[in-house]
């Protein structure tokens, strides 16, 4: 093993090639990562993750590098973990780490609860029940939770004594559509996403009364003035924002755009803005590309929750392709390129950093949750 714990070239690529095939067209300069393919060896079983599940012979092969640039992250001694699963679990997702009580956070949306994973022993239990079918949550710099409630189509806070607070359930006099996952900026503002999943259907929330994709108003990126709670649009030059968080420095705002899932012109990609004064976007342009060339061809699925680690490195969630492309999808943050991929058995929805040590990627996915050891850490505080 090296001093730095990544992984040989030679380990690498003979791991690799009793799972997977990789296979690389040049397709000019900017298609580096998207031109980068990696297909399912059909002789190859389904990896399990059960209890009678057979050990994974290091380096996990389902930790893929792309780019030389992803070695110094994927550690050589370490595997993906499946900390958590239940078939009564339907959709997790906003995970959001808790340093002082440390434990993982997580919502169950359809199930309208909120569950708790406790790193000491991995006890989980449920947190919070009713929980507004929430979908993402965080932490502000306070320690108090935030939650984007979908069936009460609000921003709410916890406080210390248990009471609720709401932070934001309308805009411009009308209400939000149903908001979806935020990050708080140092000086107490709240940045979130609405793009209006949990007014759509009653799966996730209470369906509008009508039929448009827009069930309450456009969607848009918005800001909580952190003192005066007064709600501000920032951007709604987006189909339908989802997944967001901030560069290391809070110059930069990364968002992810799920909007195929209505807009038959919608990019399957992830935004990113400069934040003027901390309080204004703008110069919005696309960050990253979801779509990857593969022996199928060109591939894309959707991004989905978003983080940045302390280099400005995006790790995303990605799904709705299958096999060797639903997991995780890593961006190195200069021209968005993607240099590495986390593969899981299920579509993945979201992912934070937590941990002690903040190097520890917790991923929710479907019915469970899985998490892995990284050489980084988290740039913000979950």
């Amino acid at each position: 093993m090296t001093e730095s714990n990544s992984i040989p070239d030679s380990i690498e690529s003979s791991a690799g090639l009793a799972r997977r095939s990789f296979l690389a067209a040049t397709v000019g300069a900017v298609g580096l990562a998207a031109s980068n393919a990696f297909a399912r060896d059909a002789k190859d079983p389904v990896r399990e993750y059960g209890p009678n599940a057979q050990p994974v012979r290091y380096p996990d092969p389902d930790i893929v590098t792309l780019d030389p640039r992803f070695k110094k992250y994927a550690l050589g001694n370490t595997p993906i973990q499946r900390i958590y699963h239940s078939p009564n679990m339907l959709w997790a997702e906003g995970p959001a780490w808790n340093g002082v009580g440390k434990y993982l956070l997580w919502s169950d949306i359809p199930n309208n609860v909120q569950m708790r994973w406790l790193e000491e022993d991995g006890h989980v239990s449920t947190l919070r029940s009713p929980a507004g079918n929430s979908n993402g949550n965080t932490f502000d710099f306070q320690g108090r939770q935030i939650s984007f409630e979908h069936g009460n189509r609000r921003v709410v806070r916890y406080e210390y004594d248990g009471t609720i607070t709401v932070l934001a359930d309308k805009f411009d006099g009308k209400p939000l559509n149903a908001p979806n996952d935020g990050a708080v900026h140092p000086n107490g503002d709240i940045w979130f996403t609405d793009p209006g999943y949990g007014s759509l259907m009653n799966y996730e929330g209470e369906k509008a009364p009508n039929d448009s994709k827009q069930p309450y108003q456009k969607e848009a990126v918005y800001r909580i003035d952190g003192k005066t709670l007064k709600v501000e649009k920032v951007t709604d030059e987006i189909f339908k924002p989802n997944g967001l968080c901030f560069s290391p420095d809070y110059k930069k705002l990364y968002v992810a755009d799920t909007g195929a899932s209505h807009y038959a012109e919608a990019p399957k990609n992830i935004k990113v803005w400069d934040i003027i004064d901390e309080k204004k976007l703008a110069k919005g342009r696309e960050f990253a590309s979801m779509k990857l060339k593969d022996i199928n061809g060109d591939r894309a699925g959707m991004a989905d929750g978003i983080r940045c680690d302390i280099d400005g490195n995006i790790w995303s969630s990605a799904g709705w392709v299958g096999d060797y492309y639903d997991g995780v999808h890593v961006f190195e943050p200069n021209e968005g390129v993607r240099i590495g991929v986390i593969l899981l058995p299920e579509i993945c929805s979201n992912v934070c950093f937590g941990g002690t040590k903040r190097n520890r990627l917790f991923m929710t996915a479907s019915t469970s949750v899985y998490a892995v050891y990284v050489e980084t850490k988290g740039a913000h505080i979950t």
